[in-house]
């Protein structure tokens, strides 16, 4: 925003009602924005130009759209589109640069202590070797239990028990306290807070929630009452309505844009075989709920009850032309009327088919939580080379992790650059079918 304002003013071009209102566009768009401090120089820059890029692609679109893009100077938006990737990546640098040099000064190193020297404890502790806030100086280790019962690597640096954390803690000038202890030892937890209440560490409950899939993990208030958050749709607040806007306006506009294609196909599917033009199949979606899903019909049978086959290489079923619309994923088109709908996102875990769902769920850990957004017309795990058949289990898997991985770090970002990597497959994936 500030490189916009700076641009109109080096062109001496004033700041009226439609600079403004980009600059909210952009920041609604963008916020709260990504850290990169703990990337490599190249692939931050890499990051923020495919950021950028898809960025301006959706601010042109509006504009197109709008018809408001004679409202700008050419030489501004040009001198902006160019100077804030630079702009952003002098400030990563210079941020790291920053980060670098305070944590090498003798007063930022932090003393950690991990209280259970468990698996989990010892965990935390390797955690602290990749902190680059500060520096982490892991100290040791507090125990109760017998060297038997301890995690084997953490026995070397084991510093006493319980009852010893408070005096060591006062003593050392230990900075950080990291609780590791199962919920099981409530009591011991509760004694060892209150001992703890006359230092000035900083105190960290570690549970021991590693065995399921943590999705938007966060502390809540409940009026009054603190609540961890475990398992949640990113989509909440602001989130759900940036991403509904980006939805309506980007589905609109290639609606616009792609009518011709749409009739073209349809007239296509029609000659091809005997059938409807539109395959209408039961899919989950948001939270579970069944929604319909609208594709290009691809196949003479058309399967949609308790058993589907999922369509395979050279599959019979497959018809001329719906081997050429499922290649280019042509036949996907028609989901652009859901997302208008408001039942599918451009962007999202793609749906299967409720029969594969009830199979599935059984077969794959946390495989249900992929339905806490809505489903997408393309995916993380479509671009990560998860594209058509799952004819394992363990490629199944594969594309549910990478769905949950898309929950747990969702940006707007994200999106677009899920969008312009599915782009550039379609156009040269030549394993599709």
């Amino acid at each position: 925003m500030l490189a916009f304002l700076l641009a109109n003013q080096f062109f001496g071009e004033p700041i009226q009602r439609a600079q403004l209102t980009l600059c909210l566009l952009v920041f609604a768009l963008t916020f709260p924005g990504t850290n990169r401090f703990k990337d490599g120089k190249l692939t931050a820059a890499v990051d923020i130009t495919n950021s950028w890029l898809a960025l301006i692609t959706i601010l042109w679109l509006c504009g197109y759209a709008t018809d408001s893009l004679h409202y700008f100077e050419t030489d501004v938006l040009v001198s902006w589109g160019v100077a804030t990737p630079l702009t952003q990546w002098v400030a990563v640098v210079l941020g790291q640069y920053i980060i670098k040099h305070r944590s090498s000064l003798p007063q930022a190193r932090r003393r950690v202590i991990v209280v259970g020297a468990s698996a989990l404890g010892v965990k935390v502790a390797r955690a602290m070797d990749g902190r680059v806030d500060h520096v982490s100086e892991f100290v040791g280790y507090f125990d109760d239990r017998t060297d038997s019962r301890i995690h084997p690597d953490a026995l070397p640096h084991r510093l006493g028990g319980l009852k010893e954390v408070a005096g060591y803690v006062y003593s050392h000038g230990v900075h950080e306290v990291y609780i590791t202890l199962p919920l099981g030892s409530q009591p011991r937890i509760l004694e060892l807070l209150e001992s703890l209440q006359g230092t000035t560490a900083s105190l960290y409950f570690v549970p021991d929630v590693f065995g399921i899939s943590i999705i938007q993990g966060r502390l809540q208030d409940v009026n009054g009452v603190p609540v961890v958050g475990i398992c949640e749709t990113p989509f909440t607040g602001t989130n759900e309505l940036v991403k509904r806007i980006s939805d309506i306006v980007l589905s609109a506009v290639i609606i616009v844009l792609i009518s011709p294609i749409l009739v073209l196909l349809a007239i296509g599917v029609k000659l091809s075989s005997p059938g409807p033009v539109i395959f209408k199949q039961k899919r989950n979606g948001l939270d579970g709920e069944e929604i319909v899903v609208y594709k290009f019909r691809s196949m003479r049978a058309m399967d949609n009850g308790a058993v589907v086959k999922q369509a395979t290489k050279d599959d019979p079923r497959i018809t001329r032309f719906g081997a050429f619309i499922r290649k280019t994923s042509l036949d996907e088109l028609p989901q652009f009327i859901n997302v208008l709908q408001g039942r599918m996102s451009i962007v999202g875990p793609r749906p299967h088919a409720v029969a594969h769902n009830e199979e599935y769920r059984k077969l794959i850990k946390a495989y249900m939580v992929r339905h806490k957004v809505k489903p997408g017309i393309t995916g993380w795990a479509q671009v990560n080379g998860y594209r058509g058949e799952t004819e394992t289990i363990e490629k199944m898997q594969a594309r549910v992790e990478y769905d949950l991985e898309y929950l747990r770090n969702w940006s707007l970002g994200l999106d677009m650059q899920i969008i312009v990597r599915t782009i550039r497959l379609v156009l040269f994936d030549r394993n599709a079918y």
